[in-house]
């Protein structure tokens, strides 16, 4: 009997080729290892400020200096995606993927070797632009080397290894952790080991090469039609001409609101988790423990939340699951950081919270590269997503600002949750993609809304 389109659309992806499974794990283990870098930062931001800051400086002072350098890192992570997407679009999406993997590699592991707050900033910003990079870089790879076959699922499971990076990042900080924050950041140079595998099994992809084709083509034909002129302009020009700038406010609002409702969730929550601790007495290294494994439940819902993300994506559609991922996010933020005054309640509330925040990142790659034809699209997603950080980077000091108004971390955290409305409104003025085929040169330039 034939499968049903809603059976065909929760089908697990088979028959891959040996260029889509290796594509997919360099890609999904350069995601997963390059959170975990990024994230060892919020597991050791206390005792790291505690002692580069004089050793014994107030919540206030790790609140300031702490959203200062968190903020330097999202700056660095928004600029390395806008300089690497744009380098993935005209070098190609896998020598642009290994240097990312290098840099953030590299300066990870630096910031173990910091002596003052400036230092670790420096090393912060640094180690952002190759984080920045490989994510910016691996999703249009992933998304024209499956172009034809399972993309929104694949997609999907791909982005789980971010939350498999936070579940990384928590077992080594439980395995690590108590000989020193120095030591955890010196993990950070493991991913630097994927470089061997880009450079024996990965080839670009052949919307790539097409590109690349018409490129060369367009160059070498003096008598060049003016749609052959404008597929040459500068690409970050072309995301803002009619044929494209419609897409371009729809994916940078959507990027901005989900951007700005994790990631002082992501700085802060370990934090956080310390002072809920603190209030049933468990405080120094008797937290750790407590920490560790909460922020592997919240990466282990991450985890079922981004992969499932696709195949939600495939029956009810593209906009439909990011709204549902979205409302999550603000029901369970809501109910984390302003319904329980204790620690009880955490081990139960994270894995769901996970689910929705760090989920709806999915869309950022299942949704985004739809939008968008193979020449820019590298591009297209490191500028909203890029601009979207550079704005986010004023999120967590902001909330660290809040926090001599408030007292504590957790009624800040709330508030910039309520971003994920942004997110919501930019679903209900974007187009649906569902049953759309990757562009490969042209989007319909009064490509809008629709069903």
């Amino acid at each position: 009997m034939p499968s049903t389109a809603g059976e065909q659309a929760i089908s697990f992806p088979r028959g891959l080729t040996r260029y889509q499974w290796t594509v997919f794990l360099v890609v999904w283990a350069g995601w997963a290892l390059d959170a975990t870098d990024f994230g060892l930062y919020s597991l050791v931001l206390r005792p790291a400020l505690t002692e580069l800051l004089g050793g014994n400086p107030s919540i206030g002072d790790i609140g300031r200096v702490g959203g200062i350098l968190s903020m330097a890192g999202l700056l660095g992570w928004a600029f390395g995606g806008f300089i690497f997407g744009i380098l993935a679009d005209y070098i190609g999406r896998v020598r642009t993927l290994a240097l990312s993997i290098l840099i953030y590699s590299v300066f990870t592991a630096c910031q173990g070797f910091s002596d003052s707050a400036f230092q670790l900033g420096v090393f912060r910003f640094l180690g952002g632009l190759g984080t920045g990079g490989e994510l910016i870089v691996g999703i249009p790879l992933v998304a024209e080397a499956f172009a034809d076959t399972f993309r929104a699922r694949v997609l999907g499971v791909m982005m789980t290894g971010g939350a498999f990076g936070s579940l990384i990042g928590g077992w080594i900080y439980g395995l690590i952790g108590a000989y020193g924050w120095r030591y955890v950041f010196f993990t950070g140079i493991v991913p630097a080991v994927l470089l061997f595998f880009i450079r024996r099994g990965m080839v670009e992809p052949e919307h790539f090469q097409a590109v690349k084709a018409r490129r060369q083509a367009a160059k070498t034909n003096a008598a060049a039609s003016a749609e052959d002129r404008e597929f040459l302009r500068f690409v970050p020009v072309q995301l803002f001409t009619p044929r494209n700038r419609y897409s371009t406010m729809v994916g940078l609002m959507f990027c901005l609101g989900t951007l700005l409702a994790i990631w002082t969730t992501v700085i802060w929550l370990p934090t956080i988790q310390t002072q809920m601790l603190e209030r049933d007495g468990i405080t120094g290294p008797a937290a750790i423990p407590f920490v560790s494994r909460g922020m592997m439940l919240w990466g282990v819902g991450g985890i079922f939340g981004y992969a499932l993300f696709g195949f939600i994506a495939d029956l009810i559609g593209r906009r439909a699951t990011i709204i549902l991922y979205n409302l999550g996010t603000l029901a369970l933020g809501f109910i984390l950081y302003l319904g329980v005054s204790d620690y009880t309640y955490y081990p139960y509330l994270l894995p769901i919270y996970g689910f929705f925040v760090l989920g709806v990142f999915s869309g950022h790659a299942v949704y985004l590269p739809e939008l968008f034809p193979t020449h820019v699209r590298a591009t297209a997603v490191s500028f909203c997503n890029g601009t979207g950080r550079i704005v986010t980077s004023t999120g967590p000091l902001i909330a660290g600002l809040l926090v001599g108004y408030f007292g504590g971390f957790t009624q800040g955290a709330a508030i910039m949750t309520c971003f994920a409305l942004l997110s919501i409104v930019a679903m209900f003025l974007g187009r649906e993609t569902k049953e759309a085929p990757l562009p490969l040169f042209e989007v319909a330039a009064d490509a809008k809304q629709g069903d």
